[in-house]
């Protein structure tokens, strides 16, 4: 994989053992609108909006590992997340990041904004709870993926997306409190950043 020399240590060797077999053929079936869609809109910079209902773990997830493998590999796209309702980015997502190797700052306390720092540069994503509309969403132009089966069910029709593509994962939230916890969220956290890095590593 290619070297991205201002990424932490510790988020560097994580993406250094990615591993693309581990995507069934059929899962990279499921993965090539999102790729065919980046390679036609790159040149403009592509916007990706990850939805999923309460915007809090697999959304989030969706935003902060596409949106850094697009930097990763050189790739112009602006990626956003959002759900059908608003709560809070969720703990237990924040706490898989920072396993991960991103550095945190929160601001707030009920539906609180996270900054979260990948790189020496000033490499920056921030993430909190929102509806797809959104002012800070992206309005026309970008593509709907849809990552979990409510979501993708019961919100048939996501204004000014030019393209919607169902890319649905299993919530981590069966598994909080439990002894499986920690374990279940990296699990998710990993498939996310497996996906989103063979993406854009075929534009």
């Amino acid at each position: 994989m290619k070297t991205k020399k201002n990424l932490f240590p510790k988020l560097q060797s994580k993406i250094d053992a990615l591993n693309f077999d581990t995507i069934s053929p059929t899962r990279k079936k499921e993965l090539q609108p999102l790729i065919n869609y980046v390679a036609e809109h790159h040149d403009k910079t592509a916007q990706i909006n990850f939805i999923c209902t309460h915007n809090s773990r697999r959304s989030q997830f969706g935003q902060v590992w596409a949106q850094v493998a697009a930097d990763y590999y050189d790739v112009k796209a602006a990626c956003f997340s959002s759900g059908t309702e608003v709560t809070a980015c969720n703990e237990r997502t924040i706490a898989s990041l920072i396993r991960f190797g991103f550095e945190i700052e929160k601001e707030g306390i009920e539906n609180p904004l996270y900054k979260l720092k990948y790189g020496f540069e000033p490499t920056l994503i921030s993430v909190f709870s929102k509806r797809f509309d959104h002012p800070k969403n992206p309005k026309t132009n970008f593509a709907a993926v849809m990552t979990c089966a409510h979501a993708d069910e019961n919100c048939p029709y996501i204004p000014g997306a030019e393209l919607r593509i169902p890319i649905r994962y299993m919530d981590p939230k069966l598994f909080d409190d439990s002894l499986e916890e920690e374990a279940r969220y990296d699990e998710r956290s990993l498939q996310i950043a497996t996906e989103m890095f063979y993406v854009f590593s075929n534009i």
